[in-house]
């Protein structure tokens, strides 16, 4: 098995979003809905914010001997939909939709993108990189962005159903 690592574009948008439905179908299966819901992501708004986030950034997708297997887009902030959190008051990289196809879980993709998340910020000279996450039921997600390095940092909710969150930091430089 070969994990290789790109850089994704616009015809790459079909394969993030049925990763992001594969992990919702995931979930679902496990009884955990609150993350992301309930219906594929590829048919509702989030599709417009991927697109907008590849807008602002970059994508990159992980391989596994040539199939797309997961995905993370990388940008100087972390949008506005999460305007309300303190401002890091240095430069930073934030990790946006990072999402595997569950085909492939376990075998290391996603730890693989984060850590070229992690060498692309340092490349760039800047120091942080932080993410944000579901953070409810049984915080397995929080401790998966431990176990690659991060820290978590603010906590928030978002919304009118108070979606619990987390924000996680890591210091590259």
């Amino acid at each position: 098995m070969t994990i290789t690592i790109r850089e994704g574009g616009p015809d790459d948008l079909p394969a993030i979003l049925r990763m992001l439905d594969s992990s919702v179908e995931w979930l679902v299966s496990q009884g955990r809905t609150r993350q992301w819901g309930t219906e594929p992501l590829s048919g509702t708004r989030a599709a417009e914010a991927v697109e907008r986030a590849m807008a602002e950034g970059t994508t990159y997708i992980a391989e596994i001997d040539g199939e797309p297997a997961a995905t993370l887009t990388l940008t100087d902030g972390p949008g506005a939909h999460l305007s309300q959190l303190p401002a890091p008051g240095e430069s930073e990289r934030y990790i946006r939709w990072l999402a595997s196809d569950r085909r492939f879980k376990g075998r290391g993709a996603g730890a693989a993108l984060l850590a070229h998340a992690a060498e692309a910020t340092r490349r760039a000279g800047v120091g942080l990189l932080r993410v944000d996450c579901y953070a409810g039921d049984d915080r397995k997600l929080v401790a998966y962005y431990e176990a690659n390095g991060f820290t978590p940092t603010h906590a928030y909710t978002h919304g009118p159903d108070a979606w619990p969150g987390q924000v996680l930091a890591r210091r590259v430089g």
